[in-house]
């Protein structure tokens, strides 16, 4: 996807999202797994509506489809490093709905974040899962 296509596209999925069109989101993602690959930026949306869509979106698709919801993990690395408080707590939260061992695995360093409501968010998934 060329950037302008991709750009325009989380611009399409934000929007969407921030509707309560998440029906619409998931065919899209059923549809064409790579839209994964957008996730992060996706966190990166200043809407609140777009973030909590990701989180619906992350558990329907889990229960649908979860080896293709785990293609998200690369593009939330990125995300955990932000300066940006709820950033990384977006982040940490799909990682714990992905819930597979190499998403927890990269949660594990919050553990010692220095802002206790991400320790207190990884600590909770890390010792449900």
């Amino acid at each position: 996807m060329h950037e302008k296509e991709r750009a325009e596209m989380i611009a399409v999925i934000g929007d969407f999202l921030e509707l309560g069109h998440v029906e619409n989101i998931m065919a899209m993602f059923r549809q064409d797994p790579s839209l994964y690959a957008l996730s992060g930026e996706l966190l990166r949306d200043e809407r609140f509506r777009v973030r909590m869509g990701m989180a619906v979106l992350f558990e329907e698709m889990m229960a649908i489809h979860p080896q293709e919801v785990a293609l998200a993990i690369p593009s939330l690395l990125p995300v955990l490093s932000e300066e940006t408080v709820w950033m990384r707590g977006e982040a940490v939260t799909l990682l714990g709905i992905i819930g597979t061992t190499e998403a927890l695995a990269h949660l594990k360093p919050l553990a010692d974040d220095p802002e206790p409501q991400i320790r207190e968010m990884v600590g909770d998934i890390l010792s449900e899962k």
